[in-house]
């Protein structure tokens, strides 16, 4: 049995839970959210404080989805009472970002500014600087999709470390030709 999957899921104050045949639709301070699972391999039950996910049967798929479906439901909990957000940094000599309407617009070094469409559900927000960039939004899979995408836009490079990278991310550096005396 799954250890993940054996641990209840907490309802925090304001959030509404309810579960219909195959979907868990939860409703927060954030906004709402529908996770579904598959009925033949889990069950979705709830109390008045913890949502709890029952594995049916004892075949490698109903223990694998056993800790997939808790961990889904929980982000969706967590998601709709808190959120969830990522911040990138962006380092190089006359690298800046903006946000134009629905539009993050990223100067890194190209010949032409990088134009990305936020799309809806997610909020970005960039310092005063130009150079912080904060995704939010309810959704976490979302979130870590946007960031990701803006990252590739500029990945770091190991010589100079410019580029766009996670707060916190460590890049490893590689010397350059002079050091291989």
């Amino acid at each position: 049995m799954s250890r993940i999957g054996k641990a209840p899921i907490p309802i925090p104050s304001g959030v509404e839970v309810k579960i219909n045949e195959n979907i868990v639709e939860l409703k927060g301070s954030k906004g709402q959210l529908k996770q579904e699972f598959n009925s033949v391999y889990v069950a979705v039950e709830k109390d008045d404080k913890f949502i709890y996910v029952k594995s049916k049967g004892s075949s490698k798929n109903s223990r694998a989805m056993h800790g997939l479906y808790r961990s889904l439901i929980n982000n969706a909990v967590i998601g709709v009472s808190t959120g969830f957000q990522k911040v990138l940094q962006i380092e190089g000599v006359g690298y800046k970002s903006s946000v134009k309407g629905k539009t993050l617009v990223l100067s890194v070094g190209y010949s032409h500014d990088v134009e990305y469409n936020i799309p809806d559900g997610i909020n970005i927000e960039v310092d005063k600087r130009g150079v912080e960039i904060t995704v939010s939004g309810i959704d976490k899979q979302l979130v870590g999709l946007v960031a990701s995408q803006i990252r590739s836009v500029r990945p770091p490079e190991p010589y100079k470390g410019k580029g766009i990278r996670y707060k916190g991310e460590q890049i490893r550096r590689k010397m350059g030709k002079a050091a291989a005396k």
